[in-house]
């Protein structure tokens, strides 16, 4: 069974930082993939960022160039920075994991406010 465990969120002020973290139980070697999900009031859940076991990394245009996306092997721990933040990045954001099976693993999800 994963297990996921985020932190890092909390209240920012607009162009600032912040960086989450997903500390996942068991070997990420053995995943797909892991991403970055956020949820704001009243809209959907949207993909932020993903990167693969290979490396390779996705973003949403909106995230392109202030949000990056990486993994410490030493630590299986995923982590989402986020730099220049915008009111409009505010939501709870969830780490998922792709697992080699296909099942996705969520976490409980951590509260991003970025407001003056």
């Amino acid at each position: 069974q994963v297990q996921l465990v985020e932190s890092g969120g909390g209240l920012v002020q607009p162009g600032g930082s912040l960086r989450l973290s997903c500390a996942a139980s068991g070997s990420l070697f053995s995943f797909r993939a892991m991403r970055w999900f956020r949820q704001a009031p009243e809209k959907e859940r949207e993909l932020v960022a993903q990167i693969t076991n290979s490396g390779s990394t996705w973003y949403v245009d909106s995230a392109k160039g202030r949000f990056t996306i990486s993994i410490d092997n030493a630590e299986n721990t995923v982590i989402l920075q986020m730099n220049t933040l915008k009111p409009e990045d505010t939501a709870v954001y969830y780490c998922n994991v792709l697992a080699t099976n296909f099942q996705n693993y969520w976490g409980q999800g951590t509260q991003v406010t970025v407001s003056s």
